[in-house]
């Protein structure tokens, strides 16, 4: 062996066959916790406007009732979609983080989880998702 050699364990066959230095690209749990501080984030922003435009009828009626009619658009009625969709998302995978931190075997299970409840926000908006654009575009 040469002394360049020496130190070096051979590899074997589970070790990774990416090259060396490449971006990580994340798996499930990397997802879901980026999607779950974009939607909390979303959730606290809306929030806020929401506080904000409710606290608007004590400053002027007539402000209020302008501000609610801008609310009363077909791009706000997406929007309400969205907010519903990140809402949904982020309750679901808060019971899945809560399972992954209080259950024993809660890190062995949390990739089909993870799957679990995309699962479920896939059918959560498929049901509510339709009847919502029914109520926006229908008037």
């Amino acid at each position: 062996m040469s002394a360049k050699t020496a130190g070096t364990a051979p590899l074997s066959s589970t070790t990774s066959k990416r090259p060396a230095g490449t971006l990580y690209r994340g798996r499930e749990g990397m997802w879901s916790w980026v999607l779950h501080r974009v939607t909390g984030v979303a959730i606290f922003f809306f929030l806020l406007v929401h506080i904000l435009d409710t606290a608007l009828v004590r400053v002027s009626p007539e402000a209020y009732n302008a501000v609610i009619g801008t609310y009363q658009t077909p791009i706000m009625g997406l929007g309400e979609v969205a907010l519903v969709g990140a809402i949904v998302f982020h309750a679901f995978n808060g019971i899945r983080i809560i399972l992954v931190d209080l259950w024993s075997k809660g890190t062995h299970f949390q990739r089909p989880m993870f799957y679990i409840v995309i699962v479920v926000w896939v059918l959560t908006m498929l049901a509510f998702t339709p009847r919502h654009l029914m109520n926006v575009f229908g008037n």
